[in-house]
Order: C-alpha cells, then structure tokens, then sequence
C-alpha cells in the first residue's frame, strides 16, 4: 500500500534528504526515534533501521537523484509491519534479488539483506523517478 492511500490513523513521516552518503546516518537517527514512539520491539527497530540503510546507500550509489537534487524515504508502522520506502530519480539498472553472491565479492549483498529483513519488498517506477517499497515485521 502507498503512503498515499494510508487510513487516516496511520502516522507517515516523508523526509527530503540530500543525495549524499551524510544523509543515511540521519535518516536511520529519525527512524529509530519514530519507532520508539512506537514501541516497536527492539530487534525490529534494528530490522529496520537497517535495510533503510540498506536502500538509501543503493539510491545514492547507484541512482541520480530526484529533479530537485534529493532522495526521499518515508516510513510508517501498522499491522502489516515497519514500511520503508527510499526514491530516487531512476537509474539506469532495477533493484532486483539477487540469488548468490560470490564470497570474494565486494558488493552486491544489500538487497540480499533486505529481502531476509523483510516480509516483501517491491520496486514502482515512474517517468522520473523510482520508489522501494519494504515491509519489516514488527
């Protein structure tokens, strides 16, 4: 479900950070913060917190940011679990699963550890940019 068409108890936070790497530390900061308002259960508050991370350094790395020089996440909690969303402004490649991952490389391992964290995670594109979308249990 899109952070659009959320009901209206649902709390949504939508941050514009800047497409530099400084930005993940702060985005992971103000979601440990909202989930503690929470109450979510310490280990998915790591979960979480973590494939946020996760998204956000492969937006940064591997994409253009949005027309206005930025990235986005949102995030919000409901019964389903910890949702994590992080858009750019669409590259060239698709986030897609990765089956294995040779042992001596020095990459490639983020998605593979998002798609344990998480009950499902997809991928929506538009013209301009490109929203993942994560589901954490909680």
């Amino acid at each position: 479900m899109s952070s659009a068409t959320l009901p209206a108890d649902v709390s949504v936070v939508d941050v514009v950070l800047p497409h530099e790497v400084s930005a993940v530390a702060d985005a992971r900061r103000r979601l440990a913060a909202y989930l503690k308002r929470y109450r979510a259960a310490d280990a998915a508050c790591d979960d979480a917190q973590l494939v946020l991370s996760e998204l956000l350094s492969n937006a940064i790395r591997y994409a253009p940011p949005l027309p206005g020089g930025e990235v986005r996440a949102a995030w919000w909690i409901d019964k389903a679990g910890i949702h994590v969303e992080v858009t750019d402004g669409r590259g060239d490649t698709e986030p897609q699963r990765i089956g294995d991952t040779h042992p001596e490389s020095i990459g490639g391992r983020g998605l593979a550890i998002v798609d344990i964290l998480t009950s499902s995670w997809d991928v929506r594109s538009g013209a301009h940019h490109r929203t993942v979308h994560a589901v954490v249990p909680s």
